[in-house]
């Protein structure tokens, strides 16, 4: 039964059912949200490196595990001083507008036997006008899709259909827009522009399992007092596809003094999410652990976690001194 299990999972979930899960799923995406949309490379000034590693549906064997690398940074404008050597040097090399945002994110996702590995480079451009900044990104990606299986997966121990099953490479790309503030961001994306085929063993182009495109919405306000310790933040994320199957995510989170935070999230798909996290000089570290209602429940009662380690380089007044930010 394990190869008919396998497969049946890895076909429902990349054929684009209201159950879907076509994308990695992240849960602290708020920490994160360039994983979401490219327009966020850059946007805050900050240099920043991310490790998530997720593992859902613990014990259940061929649950889905995730683990992704990310890293995204704002290309600066030449600081005063060194735009006076230049100019004294006579040198007519271009200097950068302090608008631009890059960004690279390389993951490996896994469901039973699927699993696909990829990467993507960004290129985000961000203008500032009257206390907003409007933001636009697009990501050129590309993965590898592999099925995992063996003769001894099989009834048999050997099945024709599947001899054909080989890694598969596949171009792609994403686009995304933001609009954001002091205490504010909206903004909406689309992954899977391509809508790239996977194909399954021998059969034509109308067999194979089409890549939906996916589409994004995320909004957030924090609310401070000026001098306060004590914050909280509320957010929503709305997530659908072209076959309008969707789901939306409630999340309030509260920080104190910005060294921690804590925070829960409702997810209408079936999950109920709790996570907590701390900073410590340039790192920080986030824990969530997800509890699935409803048919998911079934399978595995010990829930989802993921944890995220990160680095933040730049958060200081000084690096603002040069962008054309609030």
């Amino acid at each position: 039964m394990r190869l008919r299990i396998t497969i049946l999972l890895g076909i429902m979930l990349l054929a684009g059912g209201v159950s879907a899960q076509q994308q990695p799923v992240y849960s602290q995406y708020m920490m994160n949200p360039y994983l979401l949309n490219p327009a966020i490379a850059g946007y805050q000034g900050y240099t920043d490196f991310n490790l998530i590693a997720r593992e859902q549906w613990l014990g259940y064997g061929e649950g889905p595990s995730t683990y992704a690398l990310s890293g995204q940074t704002r290309i600066l404008r030449t600081s005063f001083r060194n735009r006076n050597r230049l100019i004294k040097s006579r040198s007519r090399r271009r200097r950068p507008s302090g608008r631009v945002g890059i960004g690279g994110y390389v993951y490996t996702d896994r469901n039973g036997a699927m699993g696909r590995t990829g990467f993507q480079a960004t290129y985000a451009y961000h203008i500032y006008v009257r206390d907003v900044q409007y933001s636009a990104g697009i990501s050129l990606s590309a993965f590898q899709f592999k099925a995992n299986v063996t003769g001894d997966d099989l009834y048999d121990g050997r099945d024709p259909s599947l001899d054909a099953i080989q890694p598969g490479y596949s171009p792609d790309a994403n686009v995304g827009f933001l609009m954001s503030g002091d205490n504010f961001y909206g903004g909406i994306s689309a992954t899977n522009l391509f809508q790239n085929a996977l194909q399954f063993g021998g059969g034509s182009s109308e067999t194979a399992y089409k890549l939906l495109r996916h589409y994004y919405v995320v909004g957030g306000y924090k609310y401070q007092e000026r001098r306060a310790d004590y914050g909280f933040e509320p957010s929503v994320m709305l997530t659908f596809t072209e076959r309008l199957s969707w789901s939306v995510d409630l999340n309030v989170k509260a920080y104190y003094k910005e060294d921690y935070w804590a925070g829960i999230s409702f997810r209408t798909s079936g999950a109920v999410v709790t996570m907590f996290g701390m900073n410590y000089q340039n790192f920080y570290f986030g824990y969530a652990f997800d509890y699935s209602f409803g048919q998911i429940n079934t399978i595995s009662r010990m829930g989802s976690h993921e944890i995220m380690l990160g680095m933040r380089l730049g958060d200081s007044a000084r690096r603002y001194r040069w962008l054309n930010r609030f």
